[in-house]
């Protein structure tokens, strides 16, 4: 993959009316020192529009949603992260949208050359972004959204169906692989070095394309069972016209070039010396720890790294000391612990002596496995694990924008397959998929001694396979989890409610304020659940989206 240098937008789109998809770029503040999408080079708008899509996949992947899907805990800060403190006033979409209007600029500018290829990259790139939208929230602007140059009849657009939605970027994605269907030398204007995804790579793009379509047939299972599976059978079952991402050298894949800020790592500890900041707040789940360890996985030790002084359960009464490099307690030290956190019966010391995680939820993450910093938030705590060195740094070869994986592709096969929507064998498709998530982390030469100890069984194995492989990409395994209910996580005590929630609430100053009517429409439209309790309206995590009403998913 090359490397880029590229600076990312500044300017803050907080003073938008509704979002920014919905006002003409003329009309916008903008960054003199950023390019404006209507008159800079289709080549060199390109990277701008990936790497801000990448970035908001990775913001998802290690922020809130990886609290949420029990990949990581925080110890400091930690409302948002562990326990879902969404609700004042809700989750902006400003940013998508930013990313669309530059998108759909490409994709204009793409027509009027008459250039195939950018059509089609474009077409992807607003599939993507839609899509993450309608994943996050339901029904949103999406027919009369970017399109503020056409007047004030679309200042303040409808609500799209999620339904409408998410056929709609499949018809995207649809055109965009007819558009990458020539052969390379068909297509002119190509920069490979502005294209940070594939380097002007047209059959990798149009891999890509397929592959993300895969995704959303495979997101309409629940809802739509008969048009998902024509969907996929479809592109299964004519490789050559649908060709998809199979192996870990075909990922959506975008380095960090780590040369300042705006491009590195976002918890680096480079550029942010502070050693209370972003990497020390996050601490691996022990929901994800425990099950790598049983599972005897290798990834483990890739993405976390082993305590630095264990801690050892010992004879006698007040005994706390350190030996030989560890800390040695007596029962009764432990019993004094575990009693300042009062409602918390399941709450336990870890005497691991290599991994240890946060449990999820706990009023004492903050001062979990006894740490001798508990008054400080985010503090080390030499008995637990910390993420990875690696996370520290501001670039690397396993440090990447994950946009579509390999795995991604062999678990949705797998479960095609054990619909009987594809040929093949689902327990072959499941093995593939863990031995290109081996591959993408730099182990593959471990795949066959770990095989044995995740044997296939049905979908509750791919689907936990596939949770494990959307690692720094959490929102993806968020996204299976509502439609299947797998893997089947609890909550802690700590939690805002007893369920995991489902949506992102809709912003109070965005979208109920300036855009109302559509807004409420929209609300209105969605299915309280009981896990609502205080919410006022509809606009709760805990309510269902279309996608989810009817399935009795994933509660």
């Amino acid at each position: 993959m090359k490397k880029f240098s590229i600076k990312i937008f500044a300017v803050s789109l907080s003073m938008l009316l509704v979002f920014a998809a919905c006002h003409d770029l003329d009309e916008l503040n903008i960054n003199p020192n950023n390019p404006d999408p209507k008159v800079t080079d289709l080549n060199l708008l390109m990277p701008t529009i990936i790497i801000n899509l990448g970035q908001k996949i990775v913001d998802l992947g290690i922020g809130d949603i990886a609290g949420v899907m029990q990949h990581t805990q925080k110890t400091g800060w930690s409302s948002g992260h562990n326990d879902y403190d969404w609700n004042n006033p809700g989750q902006s979409w400003g940013g998508y949208y930013d990313i669309l209007r530059n998108a759909d600029e490409f994709y204009k500018k793409a027509v009027e050359d008459d250039l195939e290829f950018h059509q089609g990259v474009g077409l992807i790139l607003k599939a993507y972004t839609f899509g993450l939208i309608t994943d996050l929230w339901g029904d949103a602007p999406f027919s009369e959204a970017l399109k503020a140059e056409e007047g004030p009849d679309f200042y303040k657009p409808v609500f799209d169906s999620q339904q409408d939605i998410y056929h709609g970027i499949l018809e995207y994605l649809e055109e965009a692989n007819t558009l990458l269907s020539k052969n390379s030398d068909e297509y002119t204007n190509i920069n490979p070095t502005q294209d940070v995804l594939y380097g002007g790579d047209v059959t990798k793009w149009r891999k890509f394309a397929n592959s993300l379509a895969l995704r959303y047939y495979m997101r309409l299972q629940a809802k739509e069972s008969n048009f998902a599976q024509e969907g996929i059978s479809k592109i299964t079952g004519n490789p050559a016209m649908y060709p998809i991402i199979t192996i870990a050298a075909d990922e959506a894949n975008v380095a960090y070039a780590g040369t300042s800020p705006g491009t590195s790592w976002p918890i680096n500890m480079v550029y942010n010396i502070d050693p209370l900041g972003e990497y020390m707040r996050r601490k691996p789940c022990a929901t994800l720890v425990e099950t790598l360890q049983t599972l005897h996985d290798p990834r483990l030790g890739v993405w976390a790294e082993k305590v630095e002084i264990p801690l050892v359960l010992v004879n006698g009464t007040g005994v706390d000391r350190i030996v030989d490099g560890k800390r040695e307690i007596s029962k009764d030290v432990e019993e004094e612990f575990l009693a300042k956190w009062v409602g918390e019966d399941n709450l336990y010391v870890d005497y691991d002596q290599e991994y240890v995680g946060i449990p999820v939820q706990t009023f004492s993450a903050q001062a979990y496995n006894l740490t001798p910093y508990y008054t400080q938030q985010a503090a080390y705590n030499p008995h637990v694990s910390q993420l990875s060195e690696m996370y520290k740094e501001t670039s690397g070869p396993l440090l990447q924008m994950r946009l579509l994986s390999a795995a991604e592709v062999n678990f949705i096969l797998a479960e095609a397959s054990l619909y009987s929507w594809v040929s093949g064998n689902p327990a072959t498709y499941y093995a593939n998929g863990i031995k290109e998530s081996f591959n993408a982390w730099g182990l593959g030469s471990q795949f066959d001694n770990y095989i044995g100890n995740a044997p296939y069984n049905g979908l509750e194995s791919i689907i936990q396979q596939k949770w494990i492989a959307s690692w720094s990409a959490a929102a993806e395994a968020w996204f299976d989890y509502r439609r299947t209910g797998l893997p089947d996580l609890q909550t802690g005590v700590s939690a805002r409610r007893e369920k995991l929630p489902l949506r992102f609430y809709y912003d109070i100053n965005e979208d109920l304020s300036t855009n109302r009517e559509n807004a409420e429409a929209a609300v209105a439209k969605l299915q309280p659940t009981q896990y609502k309790e205080t919410d006022p309206t509809n606009n709760s995590a805990w309510s269902k989206m279309w996608l989810l009403q009817g399935t009795n998913k994933p509660y």
